[in-house]
């Protein structure tokens, strides 16, 4: 099943592909009983590439979904910097002690730029490993899928190392205001160590990569401009150097404009454009072209038992997929699954997508 590489790379194809932000997880039965199983908590098991092929590979055994995406975090990449992240029970995945100096974050900076190909193979081949693992087991299994590699944007990322974790938005942005010659440097030693650790997941087997912009949301239209915009083409113009057949999507995620930022991004490169759930959906087709493909934007809150219902999901699936066309569009979400959706609905919705994408 080629469909989402497909796609993804221009071509023409029969139905839309769909898979879903944070498929693997806390959702699926087979995932909590797999963890009570083994006696691991989520950062365990990315530390296990045995463990992170078989969460990964959950969801395309009881969905059809056209694509598997590692089952990582976007904070591995700081941890390669020593920078300690921890999950604390209910509070999500924080970094307890940012780096909250400027030399603090100079000094991070410095051992990124070093050498960023040999801090991945040293720091991050356990994610490596993990995607030759997943490969190897979606062959064994039958589940030849679209295998999507992931990254977080170099802001993202800086967001995190700084502010510590979502929630401490002031303390990310005036750290970056405070301290933009410190702040320059980290974000361009995390884009070369981002370009290195997604090219060692193609290397391993990825198919295609997906950057999340995560934090976008927290920047206004200037600050986006000054502190995304220029890594996230930095990335685009590196990644397509060394890899010009593999698909790149990117998802900013709450942008303050994100009709100029997509456009941006299609400048850039990028080959799949992703739209949040506040996207006005008519807008985005129209200005980015009839032949750009997207990806997105179903409101996870239709995937809740309380609430919703296959009907009204697939009212809701059909606006989506006749305003953005079924023929261009990766079939997703506008945010990823929180944990507490109901496992039916999210089937209804992969199947959904195939078959009324086909009528249409």
């Amino acid at each position: 099943n080629d469909l989402l590489l497909r796609l993804a790379r221009g071509e023409a194809v029969e139905e839309a592909p769909v898979w879903l932000f944070r498929q693997a997880g806390r959702h699926m039965a087979e995932y909590n009983a797999y963890k009570e199983k083994t006696g691991k908590h989520f950062l365990q098991l990315l530390d296990d590439p045995l463990d992170v092929a078989e969460v990964t590979l959950q969801p395309l055994r009881r969905y059809g979904v056209d694509a598997a995406i590692l089952f990582s975090d976007i904070l591995v990449v700081p941890q390669a910097l020593d920078v300690r992240v921890e999950m604390p029970g209910g509070r999500g995945i924080v970094v307890p002690e940012p780096l909250t100096t400027g030399p603090a974050l100079l000094e991070a900076a410095k051992k990124a730029a070093a050498d960023p190909a040999a801090l991945v193979a040293k720091r991050l081949n356990h994610v490596t490993r993990a995607v030759s693992e997943i490969r190897s087991a979606q062959l064994a299994e039958d589940l030849d899928r679209t295998l999507l590699g992931f990254s977080a944007a170099p802001w993202t990322l800086l967001f995190y190392t700084v502010g510590g974790s979502s929630r401490n938005q002031p303390p990310g942005i005036d750290f970056a205001r405070a301290n933009p010659d410190e702040t320059h440097a980290m974000l361009e030693a995390y884009t070369d160590l981002v370009v290195e650790y997604m090219s060692a997941q193609v290397d391993a087997g990825a198919h295609a990569l997906q950057v999340f912009e995560a934090m976008g949301m927290t920047l206004g239209r200037h600050d986006f401009e000054v502190l995304a915009l220029p890594h996230l083409e930095s990335l685009a113009t590196k990644l397509k150097a060394r890899h010009p057949d593999v698909p790149l999507l990117v998802f900013a995620r709450g942008v303050e404009d994100p009709a100029g930022v997509n456009a941006k991004l299609q400048s850039f490169g990028y080959d799949v454009i992703t739209l949040d759930t506040a996207a006005d959906r008519a807008a985005s087709r129209s200005s980015l072209g009839a032949g750009q493909v997207l990806q997105g934007n179903l409101d996870p809150k239709l995937l809740l038992a309380d609430g919703s219902s296959e009907a009204k999901l697939h009212d809701e699936l059909e606006a989506m997929l006749r305003a953005l066309g079924p023929d261009k569009l990766i079939a997703n979400l506008g945010e990823g699954l929180m944990g507490k959706e109901d496992q039916g609905l999210v089937n209804a919705f992969v199947d959904d997508v195939h078959a009324t994408s086909r009528k249409l």
